[in-house]
C-alpha cells in the first residue's frame, strides 16, 4: 500500500504547476551551453540541493518543506538538473553524466561561491558522489539521500538499460516504478504503470533516456572513494531496494556516516522527519568554522 501511495504521490506531484511558499528567488544561468534554472531562499552557509531523476526542485525539495526547513538558517541553492524541470533538455547522453556535476560547479561559480553543503537525493546522490571525486574542494559536506555512489566498475542493475529502452520507445518508467517496489510488497497495477507512463512518452521520453545512458560515467574509481575528505552523509529507508548502494559503499567511502529511516522506501524517506532532521544535524556539526571577528 505504501509504494502505491508514493507513487500515486509522485504523479500528483509532478503536475503541480506552483506553490508560494516564502520569498524565494529564482533564476537561470548559462552552463556551458545548456541553460540552468535555480531557486534560492535563506540566508548563511550555502547549501545546494540536487533532485533525484524525473523530479523537479518543487516536488524534492518544496513540497516536503525541505528547502524551508533548511531555509531558517542556511543560504539553499536548488538547481533543476539538465533534462529536469525549467532548465534546457538536451537529448544526447554525452551532455549528461559528469556534465551534470559540472553544472553545480558552475552554478556556484555563477553565484560566487566558494564552498557549499551538497545534498542530492537518488540521481543527486550519484551526481554529489561524482562532485566528491571532482571537485572535492568545493564542498564543505556531502549528503547522499537514497542511494550511494557508484564505483568504478560496477555493474549497473538490468533495471538500467530496461528503463532506458522503455523510455526512448515512449512506453515510460515502468521498470523504475517496478525496480523501487520494495521486497514482498505488491508490484505497480497495470493501471497505474499506464496511467505514470502517460507523463514520460514522446520528446521528454527521449531526454530521459538519455539521461539514464549517462549514469554509468558518473562511476567513482575506488581509490577516490577511499581517499574522501568530504565529511558524508547516507540517509536511505530500510526498504529502499537502493539501500544495496549504500551498503556497497559503507566500507570503501570514506568519513561516510549513514542513516536509516525505518520502513523508509525511495518514495517516502526524502519526506520522513527523520530525513530533514538529520540532515539539519549533520550541517551543523559540519558547519565552515570561522575565526571570532570573521565576516562574509
Amino acid at each position: 500500500m505504501k509504494v502505491r501511495l508514493g507513487i500515486a504521490l509522485l504523479c500528483s506531484l509532478l503536475v503541480v504547476s506552483s506553490l508560494g511558499a516564502g520569498e524565494k528567488e529564482k533564476g537561470s544561468f548559462d552552463s556551458k551551453g545548456v541553460k540552468i534554472h535555480y531557486t534560492i531562499e535563506g540566508k548563511g552557509e550555502p547549501v545546494l540541493l540536487i533532485h533525484g531523476f524525473a523530479a523537479t526542485t518543487q516536488f524534492q525539495w518544496e513540497l516536503p518543506g525541505i528547502l524551508r526547513a533548511l531555509a531558517k538558517d542556511h543560504r539553499v541553492i536548488a538547481m533543476d538538473v539538465r533534462g529536469h524541470g525549467k532548465s534546457d533538455k538536451p537529448t544526447d547522453p554525452k551532455k549528461y553524466g559528469p556534465e551534470m556535476a559540472e553544472d553545480a560547479v558552475r552554478l556556484l561559480d555563477h553565484l560566487k561561491i566558494k564552498k557549499a553543503h551538497v545534498v542530492g537525493y537518488s540521481m543527486g546522490a550519484l551526481i554529489t558522489g561524482k562532485l566528491m571525486a571532482m571537485h572535492p574542494d568545493r564542498l564543505l559536506s556531502a549528503t547522499l539521500g537514497g542511494a550511494g555512489v557508484i564505483p568504478a566498475g560496477t555493474k549497473l542493475p538490468p533495471f538500467v538499460d530496461e528503463l532506458a529502452e522503455s523510455l526512448e520507445k515512449g512506453k515510460g518508467i515502468g521498470p523504475l516504478l517496478i525496480a523501487l517496489t520494495p521486497p514482498g510488497k505488491p508490484k505497480p497495477s497495470e493501471f497505474l504503470l499506464r496511467q505514470t507512463n502517460l507523463m514520460f512518452g514522446g520528446e521528454r521520453g527521449k531526454v530521459l533516456g538519455a539521461v539514464v545512458r549517462s549514469w554509468k560515467d558518473l562511476a567513482v574509481p575506488k581509490e577516490k572513494l577511499k581517499a574522501n575528505k568530504v565529511p558524508a552523509l547516507a540517509i536511505v529507508g530500510t526498504s529502499d531496494p537502493l539501500k544495496q548502494s549504500v551498503d556497497l559503499i559503507k566500507d570503501d567511502l570514506a568519513n561516510l556516516e549513514i542513516i536509516t529511516v525505518e520502513g523508509g522506501d525511495h518514495m517516502s524517506t526524502f519526506a520522513s522527519p527523520k530525513f530533514v532532521e538529520s540532515l539539519r544535524k549533520f550541517l551543523e556539526e559540519h558547519a565552515q568554522k570561522r575565526p571570532v571577528g570573521a565576516s562574509g
